[in-house]
């Protein structure tokens, strides 16, 4: 599964997740390296009502 995660306030890597942390945080591979952060939440767009 891709999964995407947040290193800093700036940095996105996407990748496949390897495994959940205790700490919250989520590893992902990419190519030969693995990559450890915060797991970022998908976010869905309200639905807008026409005017």
């Amino acid at each position: 599964m891709i999964r995407t995660i947040s290193i800093g306030s700036s940095v996105f890597i996407q990748g496949t997740f390897v495994r959940d942390l205790s700490d919250g945080q989520i590893a992902v591979r990419v190519f030969s390296g693995t990559y450890v952060g915060r797991p970022v939440e998908s976010y869905k767009a309200p639905v807008l009502a026409n005017a």
